[in-house]
């Protein structure tokens, strides 16, 4: 049974928890998409050169170079020194996916994907054994279309997940509506429509509205 979990630890003692140490302000974003042997990162916060230094002074980073720039932030790709603890690496190793990852204030908010529950126990035995505290702060199981957790179905689910890893909601899209289409095996009208109603109830289950309500203040035009 597919299962979603959300976990939550402090940076200390993992890849970046001196970086975090040495610019507080640090805030920090995983690339959903970047095609590199590392991680892409975005980095935040501070200007470019503090981040430059906390880097180039990090006891647990190999490798990082700059890859992009968008405002004021900016996309690493980073490598760690072996025996770093690596996060992200030991949700793969435990038969997960990390759907999004953030930081802030040094402390790390992790969205996984795993096939089965038992897999989250044991990511969190791991992270444990490596000094790292988390605390799984939602968990739960796509269960049926009819039940499904968030007010997706199995399948809304799963097309707006393939939607991320492709690229789709990237500025600008890294794959076009149809190539996604392609990709999932179905018709350019029907994943319009599947993304329509996975947006719908996204907005009724995260906003607490039901599609009735009824309007009590003006809306603002932009």
């Amino acid at each position: 049974m597919t299962s979603i979990a959300d976990i939550e630890f402090s940076a200390d003692g993992t890849g970046l928890g001196d970086l975090f140490e040495a610019v507080p302000s640090l805030t920090c974003e995983m690339e959903s998409v970047i095609a590199s042997h590392g991680h892409g990162l975005w980095l935040s916060g501070p200007s470019q050169e503090m981040i430059d230094d906390a880097l180039a002074t990090s006891s647990a980073i190999d490798e990082y170079s700059l890859i992009n720039s968008d405002d004021d932030r900016w996309l690493y790709d980073i490598e760690f020194k072996p025996g770093t603890v690596n996060v992200f690496e030991l949700v793969i190793e435990e038969g997960g996916t990390v759907l999004s990852a953030s930081a802030s204030n040094g402390t790390w908010l992790l969205s996984i994907r795993v096939l089965e529950r038992d897999h989250v126990s044991s990511l969190y035995d791991r992270l444990t054994e490596d000094d790292v505290s988390p605390t799984i702060v939602r968990l739960f199981d796509l269960e049926s279309e009819s039940n499904s957790q968030c007010g997706l179905t199995a399948r809304q689910y799963e097309t707006l997940v393939a939607a991320i890893d492709h690229g789709y909601f990237e500025i600008p899209r890294e794959v076009s509506m149809q190539e996604l289409s392609e990709e999932l095996d179905i018709s350019h009208q029907a994943l319009s429509e599947r993304l329509r109603r996975a947006y719908r109830a996204l907005v009724t289950s995260e906003l607490n509205v039901t599609e009735d309500a009824p309007v009590t203040e003006p809306i603002p035009s932009d």
